[in-house]
């Protein structure tokens, strides 16, 4: 699997995304998306290109200004297995990161796979920011069997410029 790119997903890529998902959907793990929805949110996404075909995608979605989501992690049968979800799940934590999340979340019907990438299963309510975008408005509201899974993101590093009046500190 060397000859694949991720990369970020454009509009241009908003109805082969639409494919994954909807190949997803027919498993019985993602709820509908509209292609107008996935295309005006095409530059959330992350996907593996695989000789110009789209294999994968993962959207990172903020929630708040704090947390951010794992969504639509998708990854075609033939391309399941050699650990592209694992690098998907990697540059969506580094690209929160770099946003300045302080935590990422995803809700999943596979718990593990989200454990063995230092995720923790929490309760539901540990994600007021989902429950209030997405769960009330769901079908399967209270009655819903996907695991809310959450991880610490490193505090990130603000430094503020020195002011001018401010001696400078040299450090060793």
């Amino acid at each position: 699997m060397t000859d694949v790119v991720i990369r970020t997903a454009t509009s241009r890529d908003a109805e082969a995304l639409d494919a994954l998902i909807r190949s997803h959907q027919a498993e019985g793990h993602l709820l509908p998306r509209s292609v107008d929805e996935i295309r005006r949110r095409a530059g959330q996404f992350v996907v593996c290109d695989a000789a110009g075909t789209l294999r994968a995608c993962a959207e990172l979605a903020p929630l708040s200004s704090t947390v951010a989501e794992i969504r639509s992690l998708v990854v075609s049968r033939d391309f399941r297995r050699v650990g592209i979800a694992a690098r998907l799940v990697d540059e969506v934590r580094k690209r929160a990161y770099a946003a300045g999340f302080t935590s990422l979340t995803a809700f999943t019907h596979d718990a593990h796979f989200f454990v063995r990438h230092n995720f923790s299963i929490v309760p539901h309510t540990f994600v007021p920011e989902k429950i209030a975008r997405d769960c009330t408005s769901c079908p399967l509201f209270r009655k819903c069997d996907q695991r809310a899974m959450l991880l610490p993101l490193p505090e990130v590093m603000r430094y503020a410029p020195a002011r001018e009046d401010e001696p400078q500190v040299a450090v060793a």
